[in-house]
């Protein structure tokens, strides 16, 4: 029997000609990564080890993106305590204010991650650069701890679920609409510690962002990463964005799957996520007359440059609604450069709504937006639990930038194709 994609990968790096669905393996890794709310556990237990070194000063990349800049004294300390280990380690990949990025936008811009390789990181969302044909996938401050001590992780190989893509999307409907329907489609234990692997002529039609954006929320339909195959897109991708050497690896024609599910791009409609799970999903035809009081338009779901400028063909010429407050959070630095550059930041400003520095504040309710008692958002993060984005009385809705945008100047939930005629 065949391999999967993923399986190829980890055969690989694991110094083995094939493994198996259910095997434990051993692998080398290429890159491990952690952030300011991880990286200080993983700290404590690296230094119960007491090593003086980690495995490769390259191969470990800490982003502090989710309480930076810093919010409080809490949060302060912790990035104390962070940058002062990097200096003694001399970890070369090192991107705090200045040079932040949100972590999963951050990682593939620098090139730090690329096709073949096998990434961990202290963050559930490390699975998003399953979209440069990568496996990547998050695991706990423990693990990122050994991860930097040995350079090597244990996993169990996980079963594949095909996703059959055909067709094309429509005007005003994006990758996160497709994700958002498959996770409404098979709910969000529907590819329990499976690796969801994207296929099929759709698949060429589809822009990197959006690529980013469906394997970014594969955790959330409980997947242990998802993957997409390497085409010319992602080959011009990494070429301008990284140096390293890549590997293409392709699933076998024998390869088995728990399950193929076929995909037609072209009858998704916009799709948002009501409180308080993703799986909770209605197309925007079903989502009838919601009242908001905040959108957010960023985080490493939703804050890529292509995400930028769809929300910006909306808002332009156009104001935000006057009892919704709008966030716009670019991702990272260079993507911030680049919407201004094409005048994105001054159409949001005109607009009314505010432009933050690239941080994870919101999405977890940390700072920048948090929610009170009662209040409803329109967010393009990918989680909306009890209390995600503040008060516990407070509800969160999933949704693409394009209706984010809609909906931040009409105040309640609505399609693109209200605004826009």
């Amino acid at each position: 029997m065949g391999m999967t994609m993923t399986q190829k990968i980890l055969a690989h790096h694991a110094k083995m000609d094939e493994v198996k669905a259910g095997q434990l393996i051993k692998v080398k890794l290429d890159l491990v990564l952690g952030n300011d709310i991880t990286t200080p556990v993983a700290i404590n237990e690296f230094n119960k080890i007491g090593l003086n070194n980690v495995f490769d000063k390259n191969k470990i990349a800490i982003v502090p993106d989710h309480f930076t800049p810093n919010k409080d004294i809490k949060s302060a300390e912790q990035c104390k305590y962070v940058r002062e280990f990097v200096k003694k380690m001399e970890i070369k990949n090192y991107f705090e204010v200045g040079r932040m990025g949100i972590e999963h936008a951050l990682i593939p811009e620098k090139g730090l991650a690329v096709c073949g390789d096998v990434v961990i990181g202290a963050d559930s969302h490390t699975c998003t650069y399953g979209a440069l044909g990568a496996f990547s996938t998050g695991i706990g401050s423990t693990d990122m701890a050994a991860g930097m001590a040995t350079g090597e992780a244990w996993f169990k190989v996980p079963e594949a679920i095909k996703f059959v893509l055909k067709g094309k999307l429509t005007k005003w409907v994006s990758g996160k609409d497709v994700i958002l329907h498959i996770i409404g489609m098979i709910g969000v234990d529907g590819a329990l510690y499976k690796s969801m692997e994207f296929t099929g002529e759709g698949v060429s039609s589809l822009t990197m962002d959006d690529r980013f954006t469906i394997c970014n929320m594969a955790i959330e339909a409980g997947a242990k990463n998802g993957i997409f195959p390497v085409d010319e897109n992602t080959i011009n991708y990494v070429k301008e964005h990284s140096k390293k050497n890549y590997t293409v690896y392709e699933a076998d024609s024998d390869a088995e799957y728990s399950k193929v599910i076929e995909i037609d791009l072209s009858k998704i409609r916009p799709t948002v996520a009501f409180p308080h799970i993703p799986e909770n999903t209605k197309t925007i035809d079903e989502v009838g007359d919601i009242k908001i009081d905040q959108v957010v338009i960023g985080s490493c779901t939703n804050g890529r440059i292509g995400d930028l400028r769809a929300a910006a063909s909306i808002l332009k010429g156009r104001k935000v609604n006057e009892n919704v407050r709008a966030i716009i959070f670019p991702a990272t630095q260079a993507i911030y450069l680049q919407a201004m550059k094409e005048g994105l930041i001054e159409i949001f400003i005109e607009a009314g709504a505010v432009v933050s520095t690239p941080t994870c504040g919101p999405c977890l309710g940390g700072h920048m937006g948090i929610l009170a008692e009662g209040e409803r958002a329109v967010s393009t993060t990918n989680r909306n639990f009890v209390g995600r984005m503040g008060h516990v009385k407070s509800e969160v809705y999933l949704a693409s930038p394009e209706v984010a945008a809609a909906s931040a100047v009409t105040g309640k939930i609505s399609s693109p194709e209200e605004v826009v005629k």
